[in-house]
């Protein structure tokens, strides 16, 4: 299982991929963060899912331990914004 330590720094650089445009709330913000937290948690989309997501979309096309592992290290440059 991914684990999030819940910094916040994903959904504060949404404007950085494509796939999070509806999410932004015009600063780069997701519309949804609430302080460090997902607002809408139990309903957020399914590229928010780190691990839905991988089951879904990615698991035909690359390793659990590789996917998780990007994860990790975009997880990283974005705390290295901070």
């Amino acid at each position: 299982m991914f684990v999030c330590d819940k910094c916040g720094q994903c959904c504060r650089h949404v404007n950085l991929s494509s796939i999070y445009h509806d999410l932004d709330r015009g600063d780069g913000v997701c519309k949804y963060l609430s302080g460090n937290l997902c607002g809408i948690y139990e309903n957020r989309p399914l590229l928010c899912r780190i691990d839905e997501s991988y089951e879904i979309l990615f698991k035909e096309t690359i390793d659990k331990d590789e996917y998780y592992r990007l994860n990790y290290a975009v997880c990283s440059k974005l705390k290295a914004k901070e």
